[in-house]
């Protein structure tokens, strides 16, 4: 679940980290990949206040790499920046995550079907071994992992669809949705459904059979929709406007 880490929103005053006491300096793009993590983790929740300082410490790396990132990240929808005021994780707004779930939902089911027409043998491959990958870290309870490898074999069927304008729109939206996603597996039952979903996806795949895939990749999408309305509905229910 979401944690509430209060970091100040003020970008306080203060010398930068010394490369003495913290690890040596994130190139920008790792910047900008560990404080997606740390967003779609849930470890920074919605509405938390980004100092920059404390990140700064945090990510062993200076304010000019850390500006970019938060900037890059506002262009995903992750983060807001305020005038004069610093950023802040973006909320995540109900009525936004339905429409993106459904256009989403549509673009996997024709890419499902675009991909059992045009991916090779090899792309198939690849998505099986992404697959089992995936397998081992729900095994051993690896979340952030299995998360991690969840997306990939998502976004391999996309451009192993052939069709590159609808990969483009999909890379897109998934910024958006990927917390969401997140959120749709924390409970272990549904875990372990998505898991087999996966499975049936991996099967009809393999099987060439477009039509049952669209079905299942649709059904999929839907079915992390309902548990992230479930969870946006508990989070809202239990937030204090006063913390």
């Amino acid at each position: 679940m979401y944690t509430n880490m209060s970091l100040d929103l003020e970008t306080e005053r203060g010398p930068e980290p010394s490369a003495d006491i913290v690890a040596p300096r994130l190139l920008h793009e790792a910047v900008v990949d560990r404080l997606r993590d740390m967003i779609v983790h849930g470890e920074l929740g919605p509405g938390t206040k980004l100092n920059e300082r404390v990140l700064c410490t945090a990510l062993g790396t200076s304010r000019t790499p850390l500006r970019e990132a938060l900037k890059y990240l506002a262009s995903e929808g992750l983060v807001d920046l305020l005038p004069n005021r610093g950023a802040i994780v973006a909320p995540l707004d109900p009525g936004r995550v339905k429409q993106v779930f459904a256009v989403m939902g549509a673009l996997e089911a024709l890419a499902g079907d675009l991909a059992c027409r045009n991916a090779s043998d090899a792309d198939i491959n690849e998505i099986r071994a992404l697959h089992y990958q995936m397998l081992a870290h729900h095994a051993r309870g690896q979340l952030a992992g299995y998360f991690r490898l969840n997306q990939e074999i998502h976004l391999k069927l996309v451009e192993v669809s052939g069709n590159e304008p609808l990969a483009s729109i999909y890379r897109s939206l998934n910024a958006h949705a990927r917390r969401a996603r997140y959120m749709a597996n924390l409970s272990q039952e549904r875990w372990d459904q998505a898991v087999q979903e996966h499975e049936d996806i991996l099967d009809a795949l393999v099987r060439r059979d477009g039509a049952t895939l669209q079905g299942i990749l649709r059904d999929h999408l839907a079915n992390k929709l309902v548990l992230v309305m479930e969870a946006l509905g508990a989070r809202e229910a239990t937030h204090d406007p006063d913390d």
